[in-house]
């Protein structure tokens, strides 16, 4: 630890709390503060809490992070930091934690002194997690003293109370988000455990623990998973790759410091045709890349282009080379400190200083460059993949301008399957990729023609996550999808990029069977999407119908049943318990339904139920499309055993 963050360290008093505005309105517009108040939002609340904790920890002063769920779904994150300051705050006629607990933009985040950088975005933290709880209560434990003051909806039940002595420091916040704000109220083991392992892979040598005191185990215990790592990013990155080939024998992991910005990579490449670079900044995970992911781009083409061409390895090859074929089966994370980020885009999670290029940039050339004069086995094998990758994408330029010259936007015509709509407004036209011509056909006479569009699919497509890029555009069944979407590829910089200003339908929603090879068919349909056209899955256009799986009938009333517990209840309602009063009639093809049923059940936007693809985090997707569609079997049958107890096999 440097002698200027331990000095540092002993100026963290309420002194070092600077206040921008007061806590208005985050009661009345949650959405605002933490993006949304359904799933995403009621997690985001611990994300906020643990943000804090792990500020002290990037500061020097904190190496344990703990995330406990309790029974009643209420959560409580503790770390060994310095606890928050709980002296008087002159400014404001308070202490300073009832301060960082009631005031929106409060925190020593602010104070530069406090920390050098920060992972909260906008220091809005635990005082939202506060105003939209029905009870927090903060425990501090600093200067031999165990301190502690309770909240109900960011207002104080009491002042700081000393409440017993304590020879350690740090804080613990327990709270229980309110459930007449939020419209789900049970946290998601899965769902804190993916960015627990991610934030103990982002900052190596940090304990993140979480319990689930909701699930006891036959021993009594409960359970529980530690997350700890000494490599940072380069398990990470082993990590994501773990279902893929890999084409070099280790990661490489660059760890430097360029124009004052910390930078650290781990990278390796794979036998698979895309592309895989995840970037954070401060902990952020930067979904639209920016400044770092840039400079990483250009520091990497520009390295292996130079080592290539001085080793005389292009000297034969026939054909240009761009950016893309440099980055062709790579997976690659990219992690920066930034004193103070400037983010910018949709979603506010792109970095844009400037000076965070050039800063990579170097950093990458440097070390690149080093790695591959010392390792000229493994340079050879990359340039290499990268002379194949080359050869591909001319192969695949041919299929492209094939699939561009059948656009309806350039001319050509629409797929001759397709049943199109009226209206031309894609922000109400649904297009409905339907298993087989039988369902197609159904799904064509009951559906609404002036907003809804069928495009039957025969039988399974082709798995892209095997196949080279222009076997992937010389499928017929893609073809038509992408004809149909009215979307085009590749632009001056990136020859795969896609591009959606023209998208015909703002609902693409994949309609199968409720059976095994139905769900295969949805899992190779969605692993299309998520590896060619994957802003429409961000862009939240991708849906997925669910159909009913019975029609149960008791003299005149019938009902649909989605679930075998809806069947059930039916059963014990109408059957008296017993399934033989009952007839029902199970659903295993679409094309079991009638149009009218259809129209009812799945497309009729009254009473159909639809579920949005999200991308809550795209390293977890990958890993898991690369371990159900890929090559190597073990992993697939460790995670099929892993999730077995979800899955159900009718007779």
């Amino acid at each position: 630890m440097s002698e200027e963050i331990k000095k540092l360290g002993n100026e963290y008093s309420a002194d070092s709390i600077q206040v921008l505005e007061g806590l208005e309105a985050v009661r009345k517009r949650p959405a605002m503060y933490i993006g949304d108040i359904s799933e995403k939002g009621l997690h985001h609340l611990v994300y906020e809490v643990v943000d804090n904790s792990i500020d002290e920890a990037m500061a020097g002063y904190c190496d344990t992070i703990e995330v406990v769920i309790n029974e009643d779904n209420s959560i409580a994150v503790s770390d060994n930091g310095r606890g928050i300051p709980v002296d008087f705050h002159e400014k404001e006629n308070k202490s300073a934690l009832e301060v960082v607990l009631t005031v929106l933009h409060a925190g020593g985040k602010f104070d530069k002194g406090s920390y050098k950088v920060s992972g909260g975005l906008h220091g809005v933290g635990v005082s939202c997690v506060n105003a939209l709880s029905t009870y927090l209560k903060a425990e501090v434990r600093r200067d031999g003293k165990l301190y502690m003051q309770e909240y109900s909806c960011g207002i104080p039940s009491h002042g700081v109370e000393v409440i017993g002595e304590s020879n350690t420091t740090g804080t613990r916040i327990t709270f229980k988000p309110d459930g007449s704000i939020f419209t789900v109220g049970e946290y998601k083991y899965e769902t804190l455990a993916t960015r627990l392992r991610e934030l103990a892979y982002l900052n190596a040598g940090i304990t993140l623990t979480l319990t689930d005191k909701r699930v006891q185990k036959e021993d009594g215990t409960y359970k529980c998973d530690i997350f700890h790592s000494e490599e940072g990013l380069k398990e990470f990155v082993r990590y994501i790759d773990k279902a893929k080939e890999s084409l070099i024998k280790d990661v490489i992991h660059i760890v430097t410091e360029k124009q004052g910005i910390p930078v650290e990579v781990a990278m390796t490449y794979n036998t698979s045709y895309n592309e895989n670079l995840y970037s954070y900044v401060n902990n952020i995970n930067t979904i639209e890349g920016g400044t770092h992911l840039a400079g990483f781009r250009r520091g990497l083409t520009r390295t292996l282009k130079k080592y290539a061409e001085d080793s005389k390895m292009l000297d034969k090859v026939k054909i240009d080379i761009s950016g893309d074929d440099f980055r062709e089966g790579l997976t690659a994370v990219i992690s920066i400190k930034v004193q103070e980020p400037q983010f910018e885009g949709q979603t506010k999670t792109k970095l844009g200083n400037n000076e965070v290029m050039g800063a990579v940039d170097m950093a990458i050339g440097e070390a690149l460059r080093n790695y591959l004069e010392e390792n000229p086995k493994e340079a050879k094998i990359i340039v290499d993949k990268v002379i194949l990758a080359a050869t591909a994408r001319h192969a695949a330029r041919k299929a492209r301008e094939m699939v561009q010259r059948k656009s309806p936007l350039s001319g050509g015509g629409l797929p001759g399957k397709l049943a199109d709509c009226s209206s031309k407004d894609p922000g109400i036209c649904e297009l409905f990729l339907v298993e087989g011509d039988s369902a197609g056909g159904t799904a064509k006479q009951g559906r609404d023609r002036n907003f809804q569009a069928i495009l039957p699919l025969r039988g399974k497509i082709l798995n892209v996550e095997k196949a080279m890029p222009h076997k992937v555009l010389e499928s017929e069944e893609i073809r038509n999808i992408y004809t149909a979407l009215g979307v085009t590829i590749g632009t001056e910089d990136d020859s795969k990029q896609l591009n959606i200003v023209k998208l015909r339908y703002h609902k693409v929603i994949i309609m199968t069977d409720a059976d095994v090879d139905g769900s295969h068919i949805a899992t190779l349909i969605l692993t299309f999407f998520f590896r060619h056209m994957r802003p429409l899955i961000e862009n939240g256009y991708v849906y997925i119908a669910t159909p009913p799986l019975y029609l149960c009938r008791k003299g005149k009333v019938e009902e649909y049943c989605w679930t075998e517990q809806q069947r059930q209840s039916f059963i014990d309602t109408y059957g008296g318990g017993s399934e033989s009063a009952v007839h029902t009639q199970r659903y295993k093809g679409l094309g079991e339904m009638n149009d009218h049923q259809l129209w009812d059940t799945t497309l009729n936007p009254e009473f159909r139920t639809l579920k949005q693809v999200t991308l809550d985090n795209a390293a977890e997707a990958d890993l898991v499309f690369s371990m159900l569609m890929g090559e190597e079997v073990a992993p697939r049958r460790e995670f099929i055993e892993e999730n077995a107890t979800y899955a159900k096999i009718d007779a």
